[in-house]
Parts: structure tokens; C-alpha cells; sequence
């Protein structure tokens, strides 16, 4: 990935792209010379000749463990694997087909590094002299789930996908498109999976993997199996705002909403993103400085992103005499935000400074207007408005008038999921 400056840009004869248009050719992007574009996905003609393929991490960046980037590998590399007949297993001795190693500058490739900035990461294709080599730059600030630096996920994804024998694709939000974005959670574009299936195939139905990390419970149709709850007709264990998108949970399984839209690919189940955290969880809430907590009976995990960093530990930890929480909020504006737990028309105040709550003496829901007292889930939306849920139903909350909307409940499979108001008359 290179950052082109006004000196050494370049545009593609076949591009649409405007070439007056600095910025653009500004974003950091994939440091790839191979043939011009005539179509959205493109190949370089390689591919490999087995679907079996092993890896090794060479040397890892100073940010990151071992561990750390052992996690993030498998997550770029299953982003392939699931939609084709590929496998991928790590190896630590001998030969590799896929070799990944963070080096600085000169490297013995005559495709040097330069330092901070500039050049993020590079690949060879297959049949080439350097077949299945992913370089990436150990200068840079390589981090997981966040925009603070450069995201080690989605550079991964794509530099894979030239190792298996992709070029660019300009493709909006494709993971192979040349110049670097951040978005989370890392998804394959149906632009990306025609390229990668035009090399290998689809994955075929009796070749799925059988754990629950690898496998939604989904056709090759992309329909969703009974087993998989109906977003219209059932309640949820939990919801949460989580990088500013809407995530549902309901028996493993997790919708994932942006703008009002469910994403194409869900429901999928929450062990795709957070691996693990138990099949059913009771709450879930994302706090001031991004960490996700999902909680479950007498205990709880806290995840950075998609890494674990705690848990399973007991909620006793947090000053919480009661399990089963049965919702969580964190409600409130930048420094005024506050966590409360609810349970059976009981709260609790959460101090996350301190991390315990701050008495063990449960307050009445009768402080929070027109809320009912058993809820099943709760969250704030980006207005500033909490929502409260129970069935099918939830409650608007008003953070200034502190009551209940006018108007409410209303029903969450109508206003979340575009459900026909017939299935609820």
C-alpha cells in the first residue's frame, strides 16, 4: 500500500477515477504494478494448483504478540476460506506456501520499505519468484479494530487475496480495491468473491467446516436455515451500539445494522466476530474508550475489537451481589456517560473508573418514566435516546424530559427490520 504524492502518481489508462483529484490518489494504497484494469475483479493469471494451503509467521510488528497476530491471520485468511474450497494451517518449521514477515527498508526484494507512512504492505503473486511472500512494513503503527493507526485485519485480507492470485478491483468497498479504508467488521464484497471463486470455486455445502467459529447456519443460497431466529417474530437477549452501528443478539446469532440498514451476510453467529463469547448472552454494551463487554449468568468477557482481553471473570469482580443481568446501557454524553445494569425492575449505577458499581443496594425502575420493569435489552442511539426492550416491543426514552416518548412501545421488527405491521395485528 502506497500513498502516491503529486511526483509519482499514477492513473490507469482504463480508470474512471478523476486524475486531478489529489486527495484520492493521496490515500495510502497497495504498492501493486501489474496489468490494467478492463474489469471490476481482476487476475493476474496465477492460482494455486491445491486448495490446501499452510503458512508461517516469520517475524511480527513491536505493537502486537505473537498471539495477537496469530488471531488476526486466521481472521483475514477464514474471510477467503469461507467462500471457497480453501483451507489454510499455520506451520512453525519447514516449508510454507504462504510466507508473512515485517521487515524495515531494504529486504532483499528490491521492493523496499520507507519507514513510517508511505508504503504499508506488499505481495507476490503466484507462479512468480517470490510465490505466496506477504511483506508488511514494521515501521508502521499496526493496530486491530481501530482507526488510531493502520488496521493489521484489512491490510491482511488484501495483501492475501494477491497471494492467491487477485489484482485490484475498483469496486466500491471492495477488500481488494488499491487503496487503503478502514471498516469494521472486515467483510468480503461480492466483487471480492466472484474474483476469488472465478480461481477456486465455491465453497460446496458438504465441505463446510463444522464449528461454530467457521460455519453460519447458512445455504448456498444464502437462505437462513429454520434454526436461525426470525428478526419479526422473536425477542433479543441483547443490543448494543458498537462503532456506531446497531448489533442484535438473539441465540448466537448477531444482526448487524448501519444507517438503518441490515448488512447483507446476517444474521451470522456473534462467535464470526467475538470468538469466545457464550452462545446466549443476557447484555452487552460498548464503553467510553471502545471496549465491548457481553455478559452471560455469573460472568463476563470485555473484547477490544474481536480480541478477548478478559474473561470469563465473575461479575462479583464488579461489586454485583445478583447474576443474570438481563440488560446494560451506556447512556449519557462524552464525559456525563454512565453504565447501569437492570434486572427485574431493579438498577444499578456502574463506575467504570473504579470498575465496580457503585452500591450494591439495587434503585428502583420507577426512576426511569414509563419503562417497564422486566426488559430483556437496552442501548442508547447516536441522538442520544435510550431505547429499552421487551418481546417484541421497546420504549424511547427521552434524556431530557426523562419519561418515555409519546407514542411508544413500538414494535422493533417494524422500525429495525422493515417487518409487514401485518404480522402484528
Amino acid at each position: 500500500l502506497n500513498p502516491h504524492n503529486s511526483s509519482n502518481k499514477r492513473v490507469h489508462p482504463h480508470s474512471t477515477l478523476p486524475k486531478n483529484d489529489t486527495e484520492f490518489w493521496n490515500r495510502p494504497r497497495c504498492l501493486l504494478e501489474g496489468r490494467h484494469r478492463r474489469k471490476r475483479f481482476d487476475l493476474f493469471g496465477g492460482r494455486w494448483d491445491k486448495t490446501d494451503l499452510t503458512y508461517k509467521i516469520m517475524r511480527t510488528p513491536w505493537q502486537m504478540s505473537l498471539e495477537k497476530v496469530r488471531h488476526v491471520l486466521r481472521e483475514a485468511l477464514w474471510v477467503w476460506s469461507d467462500v471457497t474450497p480453501l483451507t489454510f494451517t499455520e506451520v512453525t518449521s519447514g516449508r510454507a506456501d504462504i510466507l508473512i514477515d515485517f521487515n524495515r527498508y531494504w529486504h532483499g526484494d528490491n521492493l523496499p520499505f520507507d519507514g513510517p507512512g508511505g508504503i504499508l504492505a506488499h505481495a507476490f503473486f503466484p507462479r512468480t519468484y517470490r510465490e505466496g511472500d506477504i511483506h508488511f512494513d514494521y515501521d508502521e503503527t499496526w493496530t486491530v479494530g481501530n482507526s488510531m493507526g493502520t488496521d493489521l485485519l484489512q491490510v491482511a485480507a488484501h495483501e492475501i487475496g494477491h497471494v492467491l492470485g487477485l489484482q485490484h478491483s475498483m469496486a466500491p468497498g471492495a477488500v481488494m480495491s488499491p487503496f487503503y479504508t478502514f471498516s469494521y467488521p472486515l467483510q468480503l464484497s461480492e466483487d471480492d468473491k466472484r474474483g476469488i471463486q472465478s480461481l477456486y470455486g465455491s465453497r460446496h455445502a458438504d465441505d463446510k467446516v463444522k464449528t461454530e467459529e467457521r460455519t453460519p447456519e447458512v445455504t448456498e443460497t444464502n437462505e437462513i436455515e429454520s434454526t436461525v431466529p426470525d428478526a419479526c417474530q422473536t425477542d433479543f437477549d441483547a443490543v448494543s451500539m458498537i462503532r456506531g452501528e446497531l448489533f442484535f443478539f438473539k441465540s448466537g446469532y448477531v444482526w448487524r445494522i448501519r444507517d438503518g440498514k441490515l448488512q447483507t451476510g446476517y444474521p451470522a453467529l456473534a462467535s464470526r466476530h467475538w470468538r469466545g463469547i457464550p452462545g446466549d448472552i443476557d447484555a452487552a454494551f460498548e464503553d467510553k474508550s471502545g471496549n465491548i463487554w457481553f455478559f452471560q449468568g455469573q460472568s463476563y468477557w470485555v473484547f477490544d475489537a474481536e480480541r478477548q482481553i478478559t474473561g470469563p471473570d465473575s461479575v462479583r469482580r464488579l461489586g454485583l451481589t445478583v447474576t443474570d443481568i438481563q440488560a446494560a446501557l451506556m447512556w449519557g454524553e462524552d464525559k456525563a456517560q454512565k453504565i447501569f445494569f437492570f434486572k427485574k425492575g431493579s438498577y444499578w449505577r456502574f463506575n467504570l473508573k473504579e470498575n465496580r458499581v457503585d452500591s450494591v443496594h439495587p434503585r428502583s425502575m420507577r426512576d426511569w418514566r414509563g419503562i417497564p420493569d422486566d426488559i430483556d435489552a437496552a442501548f442508547q442511539d447516536r441522538f442520544g435516546f435510550a431505547h429499552f426492550l421487551r418481546g417484541k416491543q421497546y420504549w424511547k426514552f427521552d434524556p431530557v424530559e426523562v419519561r418515555v416518548l409519546e407514542g411508544y412501545p413500538r414494535y422493533i421488527g417494524m422500525d429495525f427490520f422493515d417487518c409487514s405491521a401485518a404480522l402484528y395485528r
